[in-house]
């Protein structure tokens, strides 16, 4: 069943056209993309197709009875209400049928009712009926569902009282979210759904989106989400739309196959058209092949030839370089507490970063990811424990919150005050590596977008050269296409790299080594966020493992039969497999780290200075020995493993 149809839509600001001719259908269970540039028309179109902005020509077509909703980017939720009384809000129609019911059930209770059998039985009906109704649309279960949803979204018991003009406008976002999803409209629209939804809220989202009963019209720069969801993808590109099949994924490698035929097919007719015309020009004039020339040429003029096929648009282009090496210890960070005042956020925060590496902080909003990046950057005074800076640290800071772009300074002078020495061209220059030209330059700070504002950002940041990147949430506000370009210029990035994200799929291609922040202390990972995930699986495998045998340890002591002695061999078998592999991880870090030091002491200026000699043999025992013992654990394993099999 088709639930909406655009057909020929068109939708232009004064001269400015931002649509033209676009065409999309969606079906019941569709779950469907919006994919583009900032800019591109995304959030218009769903304004139009929810309602929300008229349009030009062209003609929207759904279903009388279709029940829409539609979640904007920026969500202004103001209301004296509490969560809870909020929410009950989507239910006033089961609120009015349970008062109907209590009523019933008091007029079938009265003594003059109970002795009448005739007006008895009619309320008796009209009781089981509303009752039966009541029952299958779901009566029974709404608070629960609600509770659920709510719990999704990071709300529970003890915030259900809060008022809402006290939440955040992340919070106000996650509650409409969630009021949405608890209404269950048929065609659920949604505009940048993942903002402000940590990691843990994101796999429910998911989840939950993957078995929803009605069609998903969706805006997400958040790939991964995308991959996980999606399963149409329409592009909105050059004022048109181009439909997809597949997920993100699919559709990126879809597109770059279209486009290389295109290409191909293009070239070839390009070339038969050049012949034609040269036999025309050649023959046109000989009396003897003028007619088969005027017949090409007719040909020619019939034909209709295939435009040249539209690359990628233009794309911002930048990298990150350094004036100078830092020292291979970068950061040491022992038992510190964050916070404000007295309060601590997150305590016993321990972990050690060494030079190239790249780091991601993970964990739930609230935790303190933020604070513990300002605490490093010394903007807040740690609560308790220490930081150990490295030799030569020269760091860059990208703020989330873009704090020192505020105010009406021209985008030109933002970057010129800075580095006042650059003349004008340069610094026209960079802007221009990150789509800013022309008269782009003369705008005001605060007439920026959010997009456009974190390529200032990353612009600035590119400037400072510094060899330590700090990188608060780098790629909110940036459309897919910037991320792309933001991930590449950081994969060559030849410094250390600290940061905190939600994007999973930027985390993935980034990260060596992930922390994991909770509010009591700090768990290091080996690896890119998959790793993470299979680790923390594996870790809780482990424990419901053990929890399982201590179990049936109490239970009895009867001998194993011969099924359980091999499903205990292979659960055994994969944990020394893990435990094998994690080990080869530490050791090749151990390796890195060894070669670093060993590298420092070739240099002239360092083993002519026996002050700075000293310090780094010391280390460099400590590291071979600890890679000594790591080897012996591993050869162990192996033997283990051997063993399992025999």
């Amino acid at each position: 069943m088709i639930v909406l149809q655009v057909n020929q839509v068109h939708k232009s600001f004064g001269a400015d056209e931002i649509l033209s001719g676009v065409k999309l259908e969606v079906q019941h269970r569709d779950r469907v993309a919006l994919v583009g540039r900032n800019g591109a028309g995304k959030s218009t179109l769903l304004k139009i197709i929810s309602g929300e902005m008229s349009y030009d020509s062209g003609d929207i077509i759904m279903p009388k009875d279709l029940t829409i909703g539609y979640l904007e980017q920026q969500t202004d939720l103001e209301t004296d209400a509490t969560i809870w009384e909020e929410m009950m809000t989507i239910f006033k129609h089961f609120r009015k049928q349970e008062a109907k019911l209590r009523q019933l059930e008091a007029q079938m209770a009265d003594p003059a009712v109970y002795e009448d059998t005739a007006q008895y039985e009619k309320v008796m009906q009209e009781y089981d009926t509303l009752q039966h109704d009541f029952k299958e649309a779901g009566g029974y279960q709404y608070e629960a569902d609600t509770r659920t949803i709510l719990h999704g979204m990071k709300f529970y018991q003890e915030d259900y009282e809060k008022k809402i003009v006290s939440l955040s406008g992340g919070q106000k976002t996650r509650l409409m979210l969630a009021k949405l999803l608890l209404s269950k409209p048929q065609l659920l629209i949604l505009d940048e759904p993942t903002n402000h939804l940590d990691i843990e809220t994101l796999s429910w989202l998911e989840n939950y989106l993957t078995n929803y009963p009605g069609a998903l019209l969706i805006v997400s720069h958040d790939r991964y989400f995308l991959d996980q969801v999606v399963t149409l993808v329409y592009e909105v590109s050059r004022h048109r739309v181009k439909k997809y099949t597949g997920n993100y994924s699919r559709y990126l490698d879809e597109k770059a196959k279209q486009y290389e035929h295109d290409l191909k097919q293009f070239e070839k007719q390009q070339s038969e058209k050049a012949k034609l015309e040269d036999y025309v020009q050649r023959n046109l004039v000989r009396a003897s092949t003028t007619k088969m020339a005027q017949s090409r040429r007719r040909i020619l003029e019939k034909t209709d030839w295939m435009d040249a096929p539209n690359g990628d648009e233009k794309s911002a282009r930048f990298g990150f370089s350094i004036e100078k090496q830092s020292g291979n210890d970068v950061l040491n960070v022992r038992s510190l507490a964050i916070g404000y005042g007295n309060a601590p956020v997150s305590e016993n925060i321990s972990w050690k970063l060494y030079r190239q590496e790249s780091l991601a902080l993970v964990g739930p909003n609230g935790v303190g990811k933020s604070t513990l990046l300002k605490t490093i950057m010394k903007e807040l005074e740690p609560l308790a424990g220490e930081i150990h800076y490295g030799t030569g640290i020269q760091f860059g800071y990208y703020d989330q919150e873009q704090a020192n772009l505020k105010g009406n300074k021209l985008l030109l002078n933002e970057l010129w005050d800075d580095y006042p020495h650059v003349n004008e061209k340069d610094i026209r220059g960079v802007l221009g590596r990150f789509l800013f030209s022309g008269d782009d330059v003369l705008k005001p700070i605060s007439t920026l977008s959010g997009g456009e504002k974190a390529r200032v950002a990353l612009a600035k940041l590119m400037m400072q050269k510094a060899n330590v990147l700090l990188l608060d949430e780098p790629t909110n506000h940036l459309d897919l296409d910037s991320k792309e370009v933001l991930e590449n210029a950081l994969l060559d990035y030849p410094g250390t790299i600290l940061f905190v994200s939600h994007d999973r799929y930027f985390m993935n291609r980034i990260s060596t080594k992930v922390i994991e922040l909770t509010r009591d202390g700090t768990t290091e990972y080996l690896g890119n966020y998959d790793y993470y995930l299979e680790k923390k699986l594996e870790l809780e495998e482990l424990k419901a493992l053990e929890e399982e045998e201590s179990k049936t340890a109490t239970q009895t002591s009867a001998a194993p039969t011969t099924s359980q002695i091999n499903k205990e061999a292979k659960k055994l078998e994969r944990q020394l497999v893990r435990q094998s592999e994690e080990t080869e991880s530490e050791m090749e870090q151990l390796d890195l780290q060894i070669a670093g030091i060993e590298e420092q002491l070739c240099l002239p200026e360092v083993f002519q200075d026996h002050e700075r000699v000293l310090p780094l043999q010391t280390e460099l025992e400590k590291l071979k020995e600890a890679h000594e013992e790591k080897m012996a654990l591993w050869l162990e394993l192996q033997e283990k493993i051997e063993n399992v099999h025999s």
